[in-house]
């Protein structure tokens, strides 16, 4: 598939069949996801994924009421592969406190934006434009904050990384919850792109 068609593609599934996904195609996803971009290649990412019926399941019970699914719960508790994106802030501090960056100290103050989130958010992208490419679908949700210890107990996720969001990833199935563009229009590219000034 030439790349802008899985640009044009590329949309949030939240209802699945339960066709499993092939190891393969898995591996495919999680290796075009460590091609993403990293400031000082300090790849400062881990990906937790979830392919058994048993660890999705804990996943669910781990951030929602499984006892009374709404239409979106059930949709999304059918997919059989959750990848859990996590950041870290240490690696990118670590890396930039090494000689060849110039910097003496992991002062955090030092960065204006969080590039360990943005850059595994970068990653993500990458997993959804790959799903895509593998004729499959997928959706980037975040994590109930109050679900965070929860989730990282249950998998023993290190205080190092963050999760910075979820994604399920499956085979689409007819039904389910509608998405946003379904009541709401996409934002003209003229409207967001200003060239040379706002």
């Amino acid at each position: 598939m030439e790349f802008s068609e899985v640009v044009r593609r590329r949309k949030m599934v939240r209802s699945y069949s339960s066709d499993p996904v092939e190891p393969e195609v898995l591996d495919r996803i999680l290796h075009n996801a460590t091609r993403a971009p990293s400031a000082g290649f300090s790849q400062g990412w881990g990906f937790l994924v979830l392919d058994t019926a048993a660890d999705v399941r804990r996943y669910w019970e781990a951030t929602a009421d499984v006892s009374a699914p709404d239409t979106w719960l059930t949709g999304m508790m059918q997919a059989p592969v959750i990848v859990i994106p996590c950041s870290s802030k240490a690696a990118y501090l670590d890396r930039y406190a090494e000689p060849d960056k110039g910097w003496d100290d992991r002062d955090e103050a030092r960065w204006p934006m969080p590039f360990w989130h943005m850059d595994t958010a970068m990653a993500t992208m990458l997993i959804l434009q790959t799903v895509v490419d593998e004729g499959l679908g997928a959706l980037y949700f975040g994590i109930p904050p109050e679900s965070d210890r929860a989730v990282r107990d249950a998998f023993g996720i290190p205080d190092t990384f963050d999760p910075i969001g979820a994604v399920t990833i499956g085979h689409p199935a007819t039904g389910g919850a509608k998405g946003s563009p379904t009541r709401r229009r996409r934002t003209p590219v003229d409207d967001v792109v200003h060239r040379g000034r706002w």
